[in-house]
C-alpha cells in the first residue's frame, strides 16, 4: 500500500491540490483537546479541509479518560466507506486504534483506497506509562506502520514498537527511530519532547537512516494535551499541500510551538488543559487582555500592516525580490546584529533574575553568531556603511538603556515582529523559491519559543514598573516597531 512518497521522504508530493483535503481516523475527546477534534482544528490552521472517521467515543476531560466505548467494527467500516466512496482524500491520518481486528479493518481499507499520504500516530501508551493495547494488537499496529507513509510515536511508543527500553537520551532516540525506520521501510518523525531539558528537538528519520534535524527549546507550559494527534495531523496537512517531509516538519514545528506559547491563555480546564491550535488567527488577542505586551500590539497594528505591504516584504515572500536588494539588505542587517547583540548583552547585565539574564546572553551570543554567518555565506569580506535608518535604529537602542523595562520593551519587536511576519513567510516556502533559506529561519521554532520567553520577561517588566516607567516601555516599543518599518522600507 505504500506510496511513492515513501521512497523519497525528501521529494515533494506529485500532486498539490489547493486546500488538501485531509481524513482523520481517531478518538474523540469532548473538551476539545485530543483526538479528532485536535484533528480537525490542526487540519484546518494550516490550511487543510478536515473529516473524520470516529474510532472510540471518550468521555475524558484535560484531568483524564472516564470511560471508553468503541463502536462495532462494521460501523467503522462504513464510516470510512461513506467517506471515500464520494470524496477524493489527499492525506489521511490514523491515531487511536484499540484492537487488532480495528486495525485491520482500517488496514483493508487502506489497501482498497491507496490514499497518497498516509500518517500513523501510534496511540499505545497512556501517560500514567500503561500499555493500552494487547500483544495481538501492538503487532497489528507494527504491521501498519509498514503500510505508513510516516509514523510519529513518542518515545514510549518508539520504545515498544522497537521492543527496546525508552530512550533517556536524544543519541538513544535517534538510534531507535533509525532502527524502527529500517525495519519497516518507512519514514519517522523522532520527537524530544519527553525528553529532559531544555531543548526540545525533534527529527525526521528516513529509511535510510539519515537524520533531518530540527531543533527547538521547550515552552514552559502544562498544557500540551493533544500536541502529538495535532502534530501528526499539521504533518499530514502540509504533506499533502506539496511540502517535503523535512519542510513539513520545520512549518509544522513553528506553528506547534507557538501554539504551545499561547495554550495558557484559553484557560480550559483545571487539569493538562489544550494548545491553541487557532493562535496565528488571533494574534495579539490571544494573549490575556491585562498583558502589557497585548496592548502595545494592538496599538501598533498600522505599523505591522504597513510592514506586510512593503515591496522588499512582498518580493521576499514571492521569490520576485531582486539579488542586489537581498545584499543590499543583508548588509544593513549584519551592521544592525552587531549593534544588537551590544544591547541584548546590556539587557544581560541589567537583568534582575539568573533566568533572565541566561536568556539575554545566549540571544547577544546568537546575533553574533548570525552576523557571522550573514557575512560568511552571502556578503564576503567587506564591510558596509551604515545606512541612516539602521544607525537610528540602533541609536534608539542604546539610548533605551537606562532602565530594564525600556530596553527589554524597545528589543521586543525584533523578536516579535519577525516571528509574526515569519509564521506567513515561511508559509510561502517552496524548494525552487530564490530564498528558501532564508524563510526557513524568519519560520524557526527555537525563535518562536524565544519570543514567547521575551513577550514573558516584558510582560514581567511591565507589571513590575511604575506608571511613568511603564509609559517609557510603551514609547519605546512603539519607536522600535516603527524603526523596523523604516528598515524594510529603506531596503
Amino acid at each position: 500500500m505504500k506510496t511513492a512518497s515513501a521512497l523519497n521522504p525528501s521529494a515533494p508530493t506529485t500532486v498539490r491540490p489547493a486546500i488538501p483535503r485531509v481524513l482523520s481516523i481517531a478518538g474523540t475527546d469532548p473538551t476539545g483537546g485530543a483526538g479528532v477534534h485536535a484533528d480537525l482544528k490542526s487540519i484546518g490552521a494550516l490550511g487543510g479541509y478536515g473529516m473524520a472517521v470516529v474510532t472510540a467515543l471518550v468521555a475524558q476531560n484535560t484531568r483524564g479518560v472516564r470511560e471508553v466505548h468503541v463502536p462495532p467494527v462494521a460501523f467503522l467500516a462504513a464510516q470510512l466507506a461513506a467517506v471515500s466512496d464520494d470524496v477524493e482524500i489527499d492525506a489521511v491520518k490514523i491515531g487511536m486504534l484499540q484492537s487488532a481486528e480495528i486495525i485491520g479493518t482500517v488496514r483493508e481499507w487502506l489497501d482498497r483506497v491507496r490514499p497518497p499520504i498516509v500518517v500513523l500516530d501510534p496511540v499505545m501508551v497512556a501517560t500514567s506509562g500503561d500499555r493500552l493495547l494487547d500483544p495481538a494488537a501492538e503487532e497489528a499496529l507494527r504491521a501498519l506502520a509498514r503500510e505508513a507513509d510516516l509514523v510519529t510515536p513518542n518515545l514510549a511508543e518508539l520504545a515498544v514498537l522497537t521492543r527496546r527500553p525508552r530512550a533517556t537520551t536524544w543519541a538513544l532516540a535517534v538510534d531507535d527511530a533509525q532502527s524502527l525506520a529500517r525495519e519497516t521501510g518507512t519514514t519517522v518523525l523522532l520527537k524530544g519532547g519527553h525528553l529532559d531539558g531544555a531543548d526540545c528537538p525533534d527529527a525526521i528519520v528516513a529509511a535510510d537512516g539519515a537524520v533531518h534535524e530540527v531543533p527547538g527549546s521547550r515552552i514552559d507550559t502544562r498544557h500540551t494535551h493533544g500536541t502529538g494527534c495535532s502534530l501528526s495531523s499539521a504533518m499530514a496537512t502540509l504533506r499533502a499541500a506539496g511540502a517535503s517531509w523535512p519542510d513539513a516538519l520545520q512549518r509544522a514545528k513553528t506553528w506547534l510551538t507557538g501554539a504551545l506559547a499561547h495554550a495558557d491563555a484559553l484557560q480550559v480546564g483545571e487539569g493538562n488543559g489544550p494548545i491553541d491550535h487557532f493562535h496565528a488567527l488571533r494574534g495579539a488577542a490571544s494573549v490575556p487582555a491585562a498583558a502589557w505586551s497585548a496592548q502595545v500590539w494592538d496599538a501598533t497594528a498600522a505599523v505591522r500592516a504597513d510592514v506586510d505591504d512593503l515591496p522588499f516584504v512582498r518580493g521576499l515572500g514571492d521569490g520576485t525580490l531582486s539579488r542586489e536588494t537581498f545584499l543590499r539588505y543583508l548588509a544593513q542587517d549584519a551592521i544592525y546584529l552587531g549593534e544588537y547583540s551590544r544591547v541584548l548583552a546590556k539587557a544581560s547585565a541589567l537583568a534582575p533574575t539568573p533566568d533572565e539574564q541566561v536568556f539575554w546572553a545566549r540571544a547577544a551570543e546568537s546575533s553574533i553568531a548570525e552576523e557571522r554567518r550573514l557575512h560568511e555565506s552571502h556578503l564576503g569580506t567587506d564591510a558596509a556603511t551604515p545606512a541612516p535608518q539602521t544607525l537610528a535604529y540602533t541609536n534608539h537602542l542604546h539610548a533605551s538603556e537606562r532602565s530594564y523595562g525600556e530596553l527589554v520593551a524597545a528589543l521586543l519587536p525584533c523578536f516579535w515582529l519577525y516571528t509574526d511576519l515569519g509564521s506567513r513567510l515561511a508559509a510561502l516556502r517552496h524548494d525552487a523559491h530564490p530564498y528558501d533559506d532564508w524563510l526557513a529561519m524568519y519560520g524557526d521554532p527555537a525563535f518562536t519559543a524565544a519570543t514567547a520567553r521575551a513577550t514573558q520577561i516584558a510582560d514581567a517588566a511591565a507589571r513590575e514598573a511604575g506608571p511613568v516607567e511603564r509609559a517609557r516601555m510603551t514609547e519605546a516599543f512603539a519607536r522600535s516597531m516603527a524603526h523596523e518599518r523604516e528598515f524594510f522600507a529603506r531596503a
